[in-house]
């Protein structure tokens, strides 16, 4: 039992496989139905860990397994599932399989069908095959481990098994027919043979792994997607999790893969991603989450968002996400009970604001209910009267409100001008405010009294600007200052005059426009002069810069 478990949580453990095969060998071998229940294990275990690049000891064992119960046709069975997968120690098992052929009569490793066959070709192409020209089939090449075993089969054998020399060529047939697997083998080995290499660190530990091991993992997955062998993906997917639990990217490119073969598989990754090996990093369960949404399975969907949460409390992303989840499922209510819920649970005015500028928005937006987004933005305000982002979308609600109300427009631009907000924002929020009024104002005395408001507050904020904060007075060294005659007059030197510095531009406002009583708005700043007939343009844009349209 503890082995079947062990087994279950790293099937790719070759280690494993092999001490539990031992295990039953040793308490099990006397049974009647032993063999198979071993063979079987053997299957299990390469069926699970047989394509790992590693994994030619379990080959290997499986090999003397049976060549110790006498089962030859099973040895060849193996070897030719061995030759066609890559492993590290490929030229080794390609010669070990040789030396099998070469070391027993073919009736005794090959099928009968097959034995047959290769018996018919050579005797139907006999000119191929000439007693005196053995080297030139490349005889001795084919035999490298040595004499066969009928050289010192007893009397008698040799008739019965049939002529040495058939039984020769129908070896070198049979080894030039998976010479061209091993070939391919051998091609398939050489395009991993570097990405292994340079793995250093196949295990699992709790250090960060080095860039380049994870740049080595990355390019290998992306090697063996291209190859387009499911099963083999999958088997190096799983030995990269092993290595890089602590990566949430590579849990999520393994999901990302399985959605187009299995979504039990998908769910399982993320399952054991974000239960066993992640569960405080948000990014992992909201693609679980998103993808549980895909499903159409929102309950199980809300349970990995509350989780991480829980997990990890006050990840803003996390808590719009939930907001999200209940806005797509048309569950309106809870998605308000969420919104109240972090309101009331925020700490800080930073907090509450964002939630109150997006639950205004959900508000308008999705309920339609412009009263309450307005009541939504006022709450807020009265907690912090200098927020920027809040005033903004106080303006934006009103903005957006059908038909527009001048009043209401108006009354929150002077509420924002009054308010402690920085004077340059206050100036670009004037700017705005005449913009309003040429648009939509249905009175020009209102237009005249932003302009001069909006002169008075350009100026002061010149003013400030020209004049610091605080006079910094610079102390000469010694060896600078004028020294002081006591007894006669001091002369100081004139200070030089600049001839190329240009003349200062006039200082004053604008000459009055007899048309509207007032100076006209300049096309680029103000104190420009004005071309005949222009319309008079406006120097800011539509929203202070460093503000997007909803405000930050």
């Amino acid at each position: 039992m503890v082995f079947e478990k062990g087994l279950r949580g790293i099937p790719l453990s070759v280690e494993l496989w092999l001490h539990y095969i031992n295990f039953f060998i040793t308490e099990f071998s006397s049974d009647n139905n032993s063999k198979d229940r071993i063979k079987k294990l053997y299957e299990r275990a390469l069926s699970a860990a047989g394509l790992e690049f590693r994994s030619d000891k379990l080959w290997d064992s499986y090999i003397a397994w049976e060549n110790m119960n006498g089962n030859l046709k099973a040895v060849t069975g193996i070897y030719e599932r061995l030759i066609r997968t890559p492993t590290q120690l490929y030229s080794h098992h390609w010669d070990n399989y040789k030396r099998h052929i070469n070391s027993h009569h073919p009736k005794e490793i090959l099928d009968i069908d097959t034995f047959l066959k290769l018996r018919s070709e050579i005797l139907n192409k006999s000119s191929n095959y000439h007693i005196d020209d053995e080297d030139e089939v490349g005889l001795d090449e084919a035999l490298q481990v040595g004499d066969s075993m009928e050289l010192d089969a007893p009397p008698g054998m040799l008739a019965t098994m049939g002529d040495e020399k058939e039984v020769k060529k129908v070896r070198v047939k049979y080894i030039e027919s998976r010479e061209t697997i091993f070939k391919q083998n051998e091609a398939e080995v050489s395009k991993r043979w570097t990405f292994e290499e340079n793995i250093r660190r196949p295990y699992f530990h709790v250090k960060p792994l080095e860039r380049g091991q994870l740049k080595n993992w990355r390019e290998y997955l992306d090697e063996e997607i291209s190859q387009g062998n499911h099963t083999r993906i999958v088997i190096l997917f799983e030995r990269c999790m092993i290595a890089c639990a602590l990566y949430e990217d590579f849990w999520m490119k393994y999901a990302k893969y399985l959605e187009q073969h299995s979504l039990d598989g998908v769910r399982s990754v993320y399952q054991r991603a974000c239960d066993i090996h992640l569960p405080k990093k948000p990014y992992i369960h909201l693609a679980w989450a998103a993808f549980e949404e895909r499903q159409d399975n929102y309950p199980l969907a809300r349970k990995i968002l509350m989780n991480i949460e829980n997990n990890v409390p006050g990840l803003a992303m996390v808590c719009m996400r939930r907001i999200s989840l209940e806005r797509r499922s048309k569950n309106h209510e809870a998605a308000e009970d969420l919104f109240q819920s972090y309101l009331e649970k925020a700490v800080s005015n930073k907090t509450k604001t964002f939630f109150s500028i997006k639950y205004a928005r959900y508000l308008q937006k999705v309920i339609g209910d412009t009263e309450r987004a307005r009541k939504v933005l006022n709450d807020a305000l009265q907690m912090d009267n200098a927020n920027e982002k809040v005033f903004l979308q106080l303006l934006d609600v009103e903005y957006q409100s059908q038909p527009i109300v001048e009043d209401r427009v108006m009354e929150t631009f002077s509420r924002l001008l009054k308010s402690d907000v920085s004077l340059d924002f206050k100036v670009k929020v004037s700017q705005r405010r005449m913009e309003f009024l040429e648009d939509f104002g249905t009175c020009i005395q209102k237009i005249s009294e932003a302009y001069d408001e909006h002169q008075k507050l350009v100026k002061e904020a010149n003013a400030k600007k020209k004049r610091p904060d605080k006079e910094i007075i610079v102390e000469e060294p010694p060896d600078k200052k004028v020294k002081i005659d006591v007894c006669g007059p001091v002369s100081i030197p004139p200070a030089p005059v600049d001839h190329n510095m240009p003349p200062l531009p006039p200082v004053g406002p604008p000459p009055p426009d007899p048309h509207y009583g007032y100076a006209p708005w300049p096309s680029a700043a103000y104190g420009a002069p004005m071309q005949p007939n222009a319309y008079p343009g406006y120097p800011y844009p539509a929203y202070p810069s460093g503000y997007n349209y909803y405000g930050y």
